[in-house]
């Protein structure tokens, strides 16, 4: 009698905590209907483990304290740059920008330079040029760094820094930097006096589980020096190579080099990130801003995250395709779109924008490649080019409209940018610098290969079913 009176009180402790977690999965705020569907789906149907996911993954805050402690920093920092006026945009890029603007409370600022490389040698070399050349201050945040060649010549490159008296500040994410955390050349720098923290640390991860989702990462790719000169896109502190998952190999990244006004923004996106982890405070660095150039042109940094904006990216990038009259060419490596976003895509292409999607031949995210394929025959059906480009893997994530737009950074066209991750990303509005992307992307599209609607039409029903069966999954991931 005993047992099964347990038995019963199991039952009724299960069902009642099953009953919690489904409550809480229809009622969370902002959570797209298919994701809600999903989760529901996931929770019936394998109760016990059902349940487990969604308390570890179902989600999206990093824990109570942590936000708190985030938001409190951010509350605190300033959104004006010193001395900047604001820069007035096209009239059909100012919804694209106005959501940007709203994420951060940053403005579009004026006077900036740019410009783009594609070329892996060359990006390290300016960047230790630039670190070699800094008098000031170096800040770095990064989401993987690696102890390769071109982990190490950076790493060598922030202890001359600090050696000559330089303050120099690097956080990497605690999971996509794992291997250099735990390395000699990580003791090495922080010996050297580089300043260091580690975004959301995985070391007792199941302990902190307890406090808040353990997959949420620091994505960001950011370099300033000196508060003048920064450097944003797809580049993380690693060879082309990338030795952990070498057969995907080469990584094919762009780098955004910045002058002027839009620095500041992303100093202060560093700021928020360091200060917010535990660093010091950066009051001294953004109380000047960079000088606006005469030639330069219109641009705006913004950082999204979980706590900040949610849905940010999908919206500008929704209003950005709203804002296109002749031509849409986008890149990224992980494609798995909201729906709406997915419709945005469709309706474009349907009023006669020509749409390009240039995305990886072979992904090293086996999920996510089935989850992206799920979308080509409603894609392809309303007239979007898809092409896929190899060899290697197309890190870049570029999206350019027309002659005259352009957005550029860590974000991908996935649903981690969308909700998890904490993002950066510069948008512009000048024909100059989007014609420079506009032949990195036609170079990228040379070495691809356009998919054809018969070869989709042809796929086998196995393969389909795993796209399909991906992209049903995708919104719980």
């Amino acid at each position: 009698m005993e047992a099964s009176v347990i038995l019963i009180l199991t039952a009724i402790a299960h069902y009642a905590l099953q009953l919690a977690v489904l409550l809480r999965a229809l009622i969370r705020p902002g959570r797209e209907a298919t994701s809600r569907l999903a989760w529901v789906l996931v929770i019936l149907s394998v109760p016990a483990l059902g349940v487990v996911l969604y308390l570890l993954l179902g989600e999206v805050s990093p824990g109570r304290r942590r936000a708190e402690r985030m938001r409190a920093v951010r509350a605190g920092l300033p959104t004006e740059a010193p001395g900047i006026a604001q820069a007035e945009v096209p009239d059909r890029a100012e919804a694209a920008f106005g959501r940007a603007a709203s994420v951060n409370g940053f403005a579009v600022l004026p006077g900036n330079r740019v410009s783009l490389s594609d070329d892996a040698s060359g990006q390290l070399a300016a960047l230790v040029e630039a670190i070699d050349a800094a008098e000031r201050h170096v800040h770095i945040v990064v989401y993987i760094w690696l102890t390769d060649e071109t982990g190490r010549a950076l790493a060598e490159a922030v202890m001359r820094a600090a050696a000559r008296g330089v303050t120099c500040r690097v956080m990497v994410d605690g999971l996509g930097s794992r291997a250099l955390v735990r390395s000699d050349l990580w003791r090495a720098m922080t010996a050297a006096g580089v300043k260091t923290r580690i975004a959301f640390d995985t070391r007792w991860a199941a302990g902190r589980s307890l406090l808040g989702r353990v997959d949420i990462r620091n994505h960001r790719k950011i370099f300033v020096i000196d508060g003048a000169l920064a450097f944003c896109g797809s580049r993380n502190c690693a060879d082309p190579a990338f030795l952990p998952k070498a057969k995907y190999a080469p990584w094919h990244d762009v780098l955004m080099r910045l002058e002027g006004p839009v620095v500041w923004q992303v100093q202060a996106l560093f700021a928020a990130d360091w200060t917010g982890g535990g660093g010091d405070a950066l009051s001294a660095e953004l109380a000047v801003a960079p000088a606006a150039a005469p030639d330069g042109v219109p641009g705006l940094a913004f950082g999204t995250g979980p706590d900040l904006s949610p849905g940010a990216v999908a919206d500008v990038v929704g209003l950005l395709l709203a804002a296109a009259r002749q031509e849409v060419v986008i890149s990224t490596p992980y494609f798995v779109p909201t729906a709406g976003l997915l419709e945005q895509l469709r309706a474009t292409a349907l009023r006669g924008v020509a749409v390009t999607l240039i995305l990886p031949a072979r992904n090293d995210s086996r999920m996510v490649a089935f989850a992206s394929r799920a979308t080509y025959p409603g894609l392809m059906q309303a007239g979007v080019r898809i092409v896929e480009h190899a060899p290697g893997l197309l890190h870049a994530k570029t999206l350019r409209v027309d002659e005259g737009l352009m957005m550029l950074g860590s974000a991908n066209l996935d649903r981690r940018s969308f909700e998890l991750n904490f993002e950066n990303n510069i948008l512009l509005a000048d024909p100059v610098a989007t014609a420079d992307l506009a032949a990195l992307q036609t170079r990228w599209i040379a070495a691809s290969r356009v998919l054809t609607a018969g070869e989709v039409a042809g796929w086998s029903l196995p393969r389909r079913l795993a796209h399909n069966i991906a992209a049903m999954i995708s919104p719980v991931l």
